[in-house]
């Protein structure tokens, strides 16, 4: 079994072979279909609402892992859940109650994600660490795809790590944001077991298949 799951972003994907690229992740060995959703207000760009999560859910039984970058997170998850996601991922930036948000993600029978943008602190997490299923670093400030990696978020993976540790908690710990073949060994070794990436595999000169593989032989089990 490999020591981490690969959790490929679809929006880097060519949408007019949706079906075929996931196909493509699946049979690489990709562990999640990763879908990021923005709304045009928490972040600048626009992408995905609960049609293409359908659309995607029709397509695979790979689990969804959809991150919400949105504002009012709460009036938007039941219509995530219903399209089929199976992890939700929520920004503590944008819940006025999280613990709140958290209880009815699980009502709603999925995953339970949090996540925050780099210049937000770990501590922001600690309340609900002890709740949720997943928790996801951001090394790059959510809303635009293809920015460079932050190196000082690695600092965070380590120290949400131990929080983690300290917690006995088995919840994963995800990055996303610039994860490549240089990038993932560092978050690898910093405590990271997930990983989101675009570019790294669906832009790849060879293909989906052959981005997917060298992110996996990045670190040798």
């Amino acid at each position: 079994m490999s020591p981490y799951l690969l959790a490929p972003s679809i929006i880097a994907s060519n949408f007019l072979k949706l079906g075929d690229e996931i196909a493509a992740c699946e049979s690489a060995g990709a562990d999640w279909i990763h879908v990021d959703v923005m709304d045009g207000h928490f972040v600048p760009t626009i992408t995905v609402g609960p049609l293409f999560v359908e659309a995607c859910r029709r397509a695979t039984k790979l689990p969804l892992d959809v991150h919400l970058m949105v504002s009012n997170p709460d009036q938007q998850l039941e219509a995530f859940a219903k399209a089929g996601a199976n992890h939700l991922t929520v920004h503590v930036e944008t819940c006025t109650n999280l613990l709140k948000t958290i209880e009815k993600i699980k009502s709603l029978g999925c995953n339970v994600g949090i996540t925050l943008n780099p210049l937000t602190p770990a501590s922001a997490l600690d309340e609900a660490l002890p709740l949720v299923d997943l928790v996801l670093v951001m090394s790059v400030t959510a809303g635009f795809s293809g920015q460079a990696f932050m190196p000082e978020m690695i600092g965070k993976v380590e120290e949400v790590r131990n929080k983690l540790n300290a917690l006995r908690s088995q919840a994963w710990l995800q990055v996303d944001g610039g994860i490549n073949v240089k990038t993932l060994p560092l978050m690898y070794k910093a405590g990271a077991n997930v990983f989101v990436t675009g570019n790294a595999a669906f832009k790849h000169p060879q293909g989906v298949g052959e981005g997917i593989r060298v992110l996996r032989e990045s670190v040798s089990s």
